[in-house]
């Protein structure tokens, strides 16, 4: 990115982490360069958890520069303070967390307040949004409200985590690990946002797994080439009868047959009413991160943070405006040069047929008055994420994937700008000669209108759609048709798991969870965790072992982890769990954005949530830890204290790990000696190690790729299980060199010889 701000700027001269001119000097950060220090930074004795030293809520929060970026930021803050630059512009990302990383630079550096900073705000990387945000550059201190709400964000993240994870995991660990059956001891990982996404996914899980099908009867009238389906109404026989499941069916089945059996008796009907319309139907509104992450998962199986990877390498190659949005619509402004993003797109796409009708009809140039699609009062950072109309080199470069995504991006850009589909729907209400009432209705496709953008395969929304027989042209009032009697059995389905895509969707719309019609409409628009942030926490959850994702459906579960954590979350600070917490934290950090409500007053209600939660905690009794090895594999007994040895999910572990103190005995599944040739020890090799005996593990890589055979025993010190190579009396060849990589696996000094 910042090689693209060089490029506008006409920027030459490359130099060891920035670029410079006589003008300009560019720099960049690599993601954060800066973060909040951790609490044995503070005192070393708060290294061990220990419930005696929370809450932990320091008055002033300490930040140390990282050690994976420390170098970049050296230069970067030694450019800062150079006694030539003038003036600083901020261009990192346009969006809170960018203001934070920004932020958290010039306070280190010690530049903030002592030189002029100037915000850079842009919307895309082409070089004329560029310099338009160079040129309109507003002061720093313009965006001191949203660089509050990214501190207190932060500091409550932090807070939350460092507290609720510690207090739980020195009063419920053993529980914890126990009730999930783990091989090793883990502790217990508490996040304000993603915490509750575990709660909608294990609440999802059990509501699954708790469903009971239910069968119920429909009746069902067949006619000649179109069906009319029974219903009670008002004023027949069995209007609100106890008999119905719903007005549509009836939950016993002889009472279904019976009717069935009186109506088949006159096998007529007579067309008691017609109604025709036309019925209208709009493009739907334009992407945002949250609706292109369900769109990819939905058609491509993707996740989220892969959909948010692509949409930044699009957004970075000029071809689409900024991703991390939330907003639906595009702005006024946006909506008077939108000219230019059509014409472009034509000279990328060659879409002729689509963006011809736009730019004859002259459609783009009443888009404006459309509140469905241009709304700056729906807008607060970013208009929603549209093509650009350049980078069209950039995108004969993109993966096949990239350019799927991008010309979902572009179509549904393209759909709105076209007139509505029109439907013509038919519905018909006939009655039997016993009073009984049958309905029927059709609808179909007369104007494509906006779905003719996707009459093609450049994507496949809405492009499978064909235009109805229409058998319900020619029925009118009074006719009389003949009908065949059925009855239907139908099931009722449970809900349907949350896929990585629609989670987020969720996530977004958190207020629908949410039952309280007062507190609903207090918190609309303010989902759970941000634009920016959802894939991390999903991805997270995933990294922590609490959900599993199927990498083909991204259909996702909760692990025994998972379920674990929320058993004891639930039963000790469940408001954890709540999606009306979280999300009333985000209203209240987009109130810290506004100006609306202080840091300081978001700082003193999320520190009394924490010290609330905290002594509750600290007051329940620790339950006694039971381990069932029941459904584990044992493959030996431990060498330190005895105890069976189990296998988990990624090694052999001890049960004690359980007992104070406890036994930490572990033989992991991999190591990188091992995972070189992608290989792991099996319960069978695990139990033959336990029992002093060697094993041999064939078809090992060498750094240089030579593959080898090579025998393991085990070598256990008391604090670490060690794996112990040799190749004695193996025919295979020895490897020409050792393999590399960090290893616990340690080589005899005989196989070191030879």
């Amino acid at each position: 990115m910042a090689r693209q701000f060089a490029a506008a700027l006409g920027v030459k001269g490359n130099k060891d982490g920035y670029i410079e001119d006589g003008k300009w000097v560019i720099t960049w950060c690599v993601g954060h360069l800066i973060t909040l220090c951790m609490p044995e930074k503070y005192d070393e004795e708060l290294k061990k958890w220990s419930l005696d030293t929370l809450p932990f809520l320091p008055s002033k929060y300490k930040y140390e520069v990282l050690s994976s970026t420390a170098k970049q930021y050296r230069i970067v803050k030694e450019l800062l303070n150079r006694k030539d630059i003038g003036v600083i512009y901020n261009a990192g990302d346009s969006g809170r967390e960018g203001e934070y990383i920004q932020r958290l630079v010039y306070q280190a550096a010690g530049v903030q307040g002592k030189k002029a900073i100037k915000r850079v705000w842009i919307d895309s990387q082409t070089d004329a949004e560029i310099k338009r945000g160079i040129k309109e550059a507003k002061p720093s201190s313009d965006y001191d409200d949203l660089a509050a709400a990214a501190y207190e964000r932060a500091i409550a993240d932090f807070a939350v985590g460092i507290n609720l994870s510690r207090a739980l995991s020195c009063k419920f660990g053993r529980a914890f690990n126990a009730n999930a059956g783990t091989s090793r001891y883990i502790p217990m990982a508490v996040g304000r946002v993603m915490t509750c996404v575990l709660g909608m996914v294990v609440d999802r899980e059990r509501e699954i797994r708790n469903f009971k099908p239910v069968d119920y009867f429909k009746i069902d009238a067949d006619h000649d080439g179109w069906t009319s389906h029974w219903k009670a109404v008002k004023g027949t026989k069995y209007f609100e009868a106890q008999s119905l499941y719903n007005e549509t069916g009836f939950a016993l089945k002889p009472v279904a047959d019976a009717l069935c059996k009186e109506l088949s008796r006159d096998p007529r009907l007579k067309v008691l009413k017609v109604e025709r319309k036309t019925e209208k139907q709009q493009a739907p509104a334009l992407f945002n991160l949250a609706e292109l992450q369900a769109e990819c998962t939905k058609r491509y199986k993707i996740s989220p943070a892969q959909t948010l990877e692509i949409a930044q390498s699009l957004y970075e190659k000029k071809l689409t405006t900024y991703p991390r949005t939330d907003a639906r619509v595009m702005s006024t402004a946006v909506a008077d040069v939108v000219e230019n993003n059509i014409r472009g797109l034509l000279k990328i796409t060659g879409w002729k047929a689509e963006i011809d009708p736009i730019l004859n009809g002259g459609w783009h140039k009443t888009i404006a008055k459309s509140k469905k699609y241009v709304d700056d009062s729906k807008i607060t950072d970013h208009y929603a994420i549209i093509p650009t109309g350049e980078g069209g080199s950039e995108l004969s470069g993109c993966s096949d994937i990239e350019k799927k995504v991008y010309q979902l991006i572009a179509k549904r850009f393209l759909a709105v700008f076209y007139p509505p589909a029109e439907y013509a729907k038919t519905e018909i209400e006939l009655i039997h000669s016993n009073g009984e009432h049958f309905f029927a209705s059709e609808k179909v496709l007369m104007k494509p209108g906006y779905k003719a953008v996707y009459s093609e395969a450049k994507t496949d929304e809405d492009g499978d759609e064909k235009k109805a027989a229409g058998n319900l042209a020619s029925i009118k009032d009074g006719d009389v048709v003949s009908a065949k009697f059925k009855v239907l059995t139908s099931t009722t389905q449970p809900p349907k798991r949350y896929t990585s895509g629609s989670i987020v969707l969720a996530m977004e719309g958190a207020g629908k969870l949410i039952d309280e019609p007062e507190l609903r409409e207090q918190i609309k628009g303010s989902g759970i965790g941000t634009s920016a942030t959802r894939a991390e926490t999903i991805s997270k959850l995933e990294h922590n072992e609490y959900i599993d994702i199927d990498k083909k459906t991204q259909i996702i579960t909760p692990s025994k982890l998972g379920e674990s954590m929320y058993d004891i979350v639930k039963d000790n600070v469940p408001q954890m769990l709540s999606p009306k917490m979280t999300a009333s934290w985000e209203k209240g950090l987009a109130q810290v954005e506004q100006g609306t409500t202080s840091a300081a007053q978001y700082r003193a209600a999320s520190e009394k949530f924490v010290k609330q939660a905290v002594e509750v905690i600290k007051a329940k009794e620790a339950p006694v830890a039971t381990y069932n090895t029941a459904e584990r594999t044992v493959v030996g007994k431990c060498p330190r204290c005895g105890k069976d040895v189990v296998e988990g999910s990624k090694g052999f572990g001890c049960v004690g790990f359980k007992d104070d103190p406890p036994c930490k005995f572990t033989i992991w599944k991999t190591s990188a000696l091992l995972d070189t040739g992608k290989k792991s020890i099996s319960a069978a090799q695990a139990k033959q190690l336990l029992a002093g005996k060697s094993i041999i593990i064939k078809g090992l890589k060498s750094k240089t790729g030579k593959s080898y055979d090579a025998s393991f025993t085990l070598e256990d010190d008391g604090e670490r299980a060690n794996l112990k190579m040799s190749f004695d009396g193996l025919p295979a060849k020895k490897p020409s060199s050792r393999p590399t990589g960090k290893t616990a696996a340690k080589t005899s000094t005989r196989a070191k010889k030879k």
